[in-house]
């Protein structure tokens, strides 16, 4: 069984919403925050722990950014200090099924390569 090749515009329509995901998902830290995200509304102190490497400036540009695009919000507590909550919203939510897909293949990819889990 052969294949018609595909129109340059059936390929540019194919990529652009990968391009578009990938606008979003960017950078080494952005799914770790993500991953961290999905186990738990957590302040910024915790995700810092969690996200083992990741400096205070570049962690709270990650968290606007990711506010931005609605993956993420923050809840600003009346108290004193100030107590700041962040949660993964449904949008971000809708990226378990991504994330479960890139667990999956970086396992076997690691397995393949290093020879290890």
């Amino acid at each position: 069984m052969t294949q018609k090749p595909a129109s340059k515009s059936e390929c540019t329509a194919a990529m652009l919403p990968v391009k578009d995901a990938l606008e979003v998902l960017h950078g080494r830290w952005t799914l770790p925050i993500i991953i961290a995200l999905r186990f738990g509304k957590k302040r910024f102190r915790e995700i810092a722990r969690e996200v083992e490497g990741i400096t205070d400036k570049v962690l709270s540009k990650e968290l606007k950014e990711l506010e931005l695009n609605q993956l993420v919000t923050r809840k600003v507590y009346d108290s004193f200090p100030p107590t700041v909550e962040y949660e993964i919203t449904p949008h971000g939510e809708s990226l378990g099924a991504v994330l479960e897909s890139l667990r999956t293949w970086g396992t076997a990819h690691r397995k393949k390569i290093m020879g290890r889990k």
